[in-house]
């Protein structure tokens, strides 16, 4: 356990830190991109990581709640809850004006973006701050990137995990001194940029509570996904190499994601294969660029394009990269 003293001050605080956080978790019925939230929770804090107040809400996802036994909540429980779009105002008042922290940031934002799409509106977020990449940033040295490994570091006492309120008060009490550490020494936050989804449609088919289209969780429930699952053709083009800095990417060239984005993963894979280029779910010696924000962390994608020599580049180079691709040989 680290305890920390308060000695970091507003006099002495970073100028260019965020001047408020809404610390978020959310249960949900799996991990697709058309599973929903069933339950969230917001602890906001302000500069310095100090408590200002909390909200909970239970959510009625319109479908199986999924793994009941992870996070407790039935379809009798659900069934008499707010669905989200009654409940999107209050959300976004919580966060808004604020940077979303949360353990695994990338996962919690792309589901609570696409709600917010869904009911035909936006979160009002900017930037998300993730705190197993805060943990890395710090150094900290935790056996693994677990949220109980991080509150045990912290001394704070987990009551019920997978429980939304209690996650998000367990990590707004461990991100305080998380906090106030890269205060000290006045460490980067890893500050991402959230972007609303506005090229998500909603389906007609909305599956009531009950409706269950599978048992396993993180399965993609398709019956009831609300953006229809698109099997993406081959890549017409052969692939010509791997890529090379200072030059365009060319079409054809196999690229792999690692890690947390800006851009919602799915929506920055479409733009890969519209600009002609080969999405890669894995890495291996035909790859020709691996795409990552966190280039340090020990990912398999990160170790093997490191073994193999694969070049690696960041999001925002990235994006860069595509507004300009070169036409395939031939």
């Amino acid at each position: 356990m680290t305890v920390l003293d308060d000695r970091t001050t507003a006099a002495t605080w970073p100028a260019a830190y965020p001047q408020g956080y809404a610390v978020v978790d959310v249960e949900t019925t799996g991990l697709a991109r058309d599973d929903r939230i069933v339950s969230a929770a917001v602890y906001r804090l302000d500069a310095q990581g100090n408590v200002e107040d909390h909200w909970y809400t239970l959510v009625n996802p319109e479908r199986d709640p999924g793994p009941v036994w992870i996070h407790g909540l039935t379809s009798d429980v659900l069934a008499g809850a707010p669905l989200f779009p009654e409940i999107a105002a209050e959300f976004a008042a919580r966060l808004d004006g604020r940077v979303l922290v949360a353990h695994n940031a990338m996962f919690d934002w792309q589901m609570i973006a696409r709600e917010y799409a869904r009911a035909e509106s936006a979160a009002p977020v900017r930037q998300r701050l993730c705190t197993i990449a805060l943990a890395k940033e710090l150094s900290l040295p935790l056996p693994n990137h677990k949220l109980e490994s991080l509150a045990a570091h912290f001394g704070v006492v987990q009551q019920r995990a997978h429980n939304a309120l209690d996650d998000a008060r367990v990590l707004a009490e461990a991100f305080r001194p998380s906090l106030h550490a890269a205060a000290e020494r006045n460490v980067r936050l890893p500050l991402l940029e959230c972007r609303p989804l506005t090229e998500w449609a909603s389906s007609s088919e909305r599956p009531r509570i009950g409706q269950q289209a599978s048992s396993s969780y993180g399965s993609s429930y398709r019956a009831g996904s609300w953006r229809p699952s698109r099997k993406r053709p081959p890549c017409p083009y052969p692939n010509p190499g791997r890529y090379e800095t200072d030059k365009p990417l060319k079409q054809g060239m196999r690229v792999a994601f690692s890690g947390d984005t800006s851009v919602d993963r799915e929506l920055l894979e479409d733009r890969t294969v519209d600009a002609g280029l080969h999405v890669a779910g894995s890495v291996s010696r035909l790859t020709s660029l691996l795409v990552t924000n966190d280039p340090d962390s020990a990912t398999s994608k990160t170790v093997k394009a490191k073994s193999f020599g694969t070049p690696i580049v960041d999001e925002a180079a990235y994006t860069q990269l595509l507004r300009d691709v070169a036409p395939a040989d031939g």
